[in-house]
């Protein structure tokens, strides 16, 4: 009978021929071995991938790890603390931690959090047997993008699995037999469902209720040591995780399966850490005024929900006779941000004006609420004043840090700003510019170097008079 190794590369093979006795089966982690003369770096199969086009691609490591950085398995972002893994990466020695960010783990930066639990399948005992799933949890937000989590199948989503579907692995895994070139590159593998009676000759086989098996019976394309707790995407959804192969991987791809009770499992470890079913909108400010035949303008700001960054349309009703809305730009990605221009007509009655703004997505449709005051006599400014909250913050060395900053008083549109010395590069906002009374959403990019940097952030209005306030951030 042949056996299995757990997976940890990603690459494709032109091997020799099988031996009349095959391996055994094996785990693809960091630590599975590869025989010499089977894969080397002129046959693997997968491309170059690149964490801004699947920003929920993550590094697994361990402490005392043989690949750059400890690097041992791969996994998806699911949740801001929460990471999609295999469950016998978890047997591994060393402390667990990932590393979120980079196309290359050799590469300075990216954001490290350590590993605070780590919760294995219940019925989880050797990856050929099923269940080779687990969830981490980590000390601090994982800084994924809006939409970015990969949305796990569950028992809801049937047929995700069917064989002559095609899907595509993602890891950090091994590219050559010896791990000479230590590439730990992120790689994405594509590869076609095959019936689980084609997976034979290893261990049990595959158990289609709980495994697919993906891949070529030669291993020319196949997931690697250091690939394992990857994801397998179909249709969008993270439908299986890179789980084991033949020990000489000169064999078919098997994941653990998603979509059945396993992620209903995963979807209860990540409780109410899930992005919203719908996107939402807010207006900032959520009131304002404006003179007859003048114009006022607030910021509509977008978060993704379970569609990610689908397009939203952009409109607004309950507009005061004579008046007219302008959004810049009229259709927006769900997780960005559009200015809403109010422009009133010079006989526009005197009174206050309830707007809603509506934005209509690929299959929902949210709202938001905006207080419009036509009248005579604009409140005086008043003196420009700018807060940031919290006033301080701490992260990992190349880490991104969020804060809220408010501004009031002044007059017109107010501009906002942040420096600081040590800083590798100034903080960004969104949205940069605010009406007074709101606020933005303030981004700071953490030194690598441990230390306290306080950081000057400053309000200019339209009349050009300046306010400013300090943040501190703390670089552990």
């Amino acid at each position: 009978m042949a056996a299995l190794a757990p997976v940890g590369i990603a690459g494709a093979v032109s091997p020799p021929a099988v031996p009349a006795d095959p391996p055994r089966a094996i785990a693809p982690t960091d630590a599975a071995p590869l025989p010499e003369g089977g894969v080397h770096t002129q046959s693997v199969g997968g491309v170059p991938a690149s964490v801004r086009d699947y920003p929920y691609a993550i590094a697994a490591l361990r402490e005392g790890g043989s690949r750059p950085r400890g690097q041992s398995c791969s996994g998806s972002v699911i949740a801001p603390r929460k990471v999609l893994v295999a469950a016998h990466c978890r047997e591994l020695a060393g402390e667990k931690s990932v590393l979120y960010g980079l196309d290359d783990l050799k590469s300075a930066g990216g954001t490290q959090l350590k590993a605070v639990d780590y919760k294995v399948h219940p019925r989880f005992t050797q990856p050929w047997n099923g269940y080779d799933v687990a969830v981490i949890t980590v000390d601090g937000d994982i800084p994924v993008p809006p939409g970015g989590y990969a949305k796990v199948a569950t028992s809801a989503d049937t047929g995700l699995e069917t064989p002559g579907k095609d899907g595509f692995s993602l890891g950090y895994g091994k590219k050559d037999v010896d791990d000479s070139t230590q590439d730990v590159t992120l790689h994405k593998l594509t590869l076609p469902i095959v019936t689980a009676s084609q997976c034979t000759g290893v261990e049990n086989g595959v158990d289609p209720k709980t495994m697919i098996c993906a891949g070529y019976p030669d291993g020319r394309k196949t997931i690697l040591p250091g690939d394992s707790g990857g994801p397998f995407v179909v249709g969008g959804k993270v439908v299986g995780v890179a789980s084991w192969s033949r020990s000489d991987f000169h064999w078919y791809s098997v994941y653990s399966r998603l979509n059945n009770d396993m992620g209903d499992w995963v979807a209860e470890q990540i409780g109410g850490q899930q992005p919203g079913d719908t996107f939402t909108l807010t207006a900032s400010p959520s009131s304002v005024r404006v003179l007859p035949g003048k114009y006022v303008s607030a910021s509509v700001t977008s978060k993704p929900g379970k569609n990610g960054a689908e397009d939203v349309t952009l409109s607004a009703s309950g507009l005061p006779e004579g008046a007219k809305a302008t959004f810049q730009p009229a259709t927006i990605k769900a997780g960005e941000v559009a200015k809403l221009t109010i422009e009133t007509a010079s006989g526009t009655p005197e009174k206050a004006y309830q707007v809603t703004i509506s934005g209509k997505g690929t299959t929902d449709t949210a709202t938001a609420a905006l207080s419009l005051t036509v009248g005579a006599g604009e409140p005086p400014a008043g003196e420009l004043k700018v807060t940031v909250n919290p006033s301080s913050g701490s992260g990992r060395p190349g880490s991104l840090v969020s804060a809220t900053v408010s501004a009031t008083g002044g007059s017109g549109a107010i501009t906002l700003s942040a420096t600081g010395p040590g800083l590798p590069i100034n903080p960004f906002f969104s949205p940069q510019s605010v009406s007074s009374g709101g606020s933005s959403t303030m981004q700071v990019f953490a030194p690598y170097q441990p230390g306290t940097y306080p950081v000057t952030v400053t309000a200019k209005d339209g009349a050009g008079k300046t306010a400013t306030t300090t943040y501190t951030l703390t670089v552990q």
